[in-house]
């Protein structure tokens, strides 16, 4: 068994965890009402735990469903097939949760570029498509004969015309380049800090500050399509406020769920693998000691690498100060 470097804060389950954390899952197994799902991960397939769910309870819907690649999950392989094929799937899925949401709910689904076709149409037949996010995937294998693939995609629909969107929650933090002032000196649009000049702008569509989890990073884990704390913690500011329902039924390693409880919104998360499961419980748990979301400080996002007062604490400092985490 090899070591791993003591900077390794990727998060893993011992045997000895696994049934204890396990034991803090739960499974429908008949219909339930809002206050036994709120709070709760299950432990069982999406399409089988989605009929027990409450009607008109859920106010963001955030999916990370498999893409259309073959990829294996802890041991299961969900297998890349047909273009339409991936659409039927798509949709059958999502018939699933349209009892769960409210008529003002706001809904989020994950994707490459290959499937952009198949989940526009089938995210078009259920919902409002308003935009499309696309951010950059820094990672990625070079290619020699194509364009290197470093971005992914999130649709961005609503369920009708009545839906709550907060811009103000979600402006970034950028660095000032040209630094403008006024006839009297003073910042044009920008403002000075110790920290350096900065200026808030309003997010866009196209996400270039997102740092993926790595080994060093505490939010860290072996799922093999996680997605950054930061990235979901933007999507629930914009769309939810304290209390609202967040329901993933594609919970993963838990992401979603575990920023939902920093946000101090609500959550409820299904996912089928144990070991994800384990670690989704494993991670709620030390939310409740640790609810910094790297990238985000003072109420704002930052630019990657861009907070200098974080650089200069150590790592213990950083999470013991409860706000502060170096990107």
């Amino acid at each position: 068994m090899s070591l791993r470097s003591q900077r390794n804060k990727t998060m893993d389950v011992t045997p000895e965890e696994r049934d204890s954390l396990l034991g803090s899952t739960h499974k429908m197994n008949s219909p339930l009402s809002v206050d036994e799902v709120i709070g709760k991960i299950f432990h069982q397939n999406m399409l089988e735990a989605t009929r027990f769910l409450p009607d008109n309870f859920v106010d963001v819907l955030l999916v990370d469903p498999p893409y259309n690649l073959t990829k294996s999950y802890a041991g299961s392989t969900f297998k890349k097939t047909s273009s339409d094929d991936y659409e039927e799937w798509l949709d059958e899925w999502l018939s699933s949760v349209m009892h769960c949401l409210k008529n003002d709910a706001s809904i989020y689904v994950c994707s490459e570029w290959k499937s952009s076709a198949s989940v526009q149409r089938a995210l078009e037949r259920h919902f409002i498509v308003r935009n499309r996010i696309t951010w950059e995937r820094e990672k990625g294998r070079g290619a020699h004969t194509n364009w290197k693939n470093c971005s992914e995609d999130i649709w961005f629909c609503t369920m009708s015309n009545e839906y709550h969107f907060d811009v103000e929650s979600v402006k970034l933090k950028r660095k000032v380049i040209a630094p403008y002032r006024n006839v009297d000196g003073k910042p044009k649009d920008w403002s000075e800090s110790p920290e350096g000049n900065y200026r808030l702008t309003f997010p866009s569509n196209l996400w270039t500050d997102i740092t993926l989890p790595f080994w060093s990073m505490p939010e860290n884990t072996n799922h093999p399509t996680q997605k950054p704390e930061k990235l979901i913690a933007k999507l629930l500011l914009a769309s939810s406020e304290p209390g609202d329902v967040v329901l993933d039924p594609f919970a993963g390693s838990g992401t979603t769920c575990v920023v939902a409880k920093k946000l101090k919104r609500s959550f409820v998360g299904v996912e089928k693998e144990e070991e994800y499961c384990a670690i989704a419980v494993k991670r709620l748990a030390l939310a409740d000691l640790d609810d910094t979301i790297q990238g985000y400080h003072d109420g704002f996002f930052w630019e990657r690498n861009s907070l200098a007062a974080q650089k200069s604490l150590s790592p213990t400092k950083k999470i013991a100060g409860g706000k502060l985490f170096d990107e």
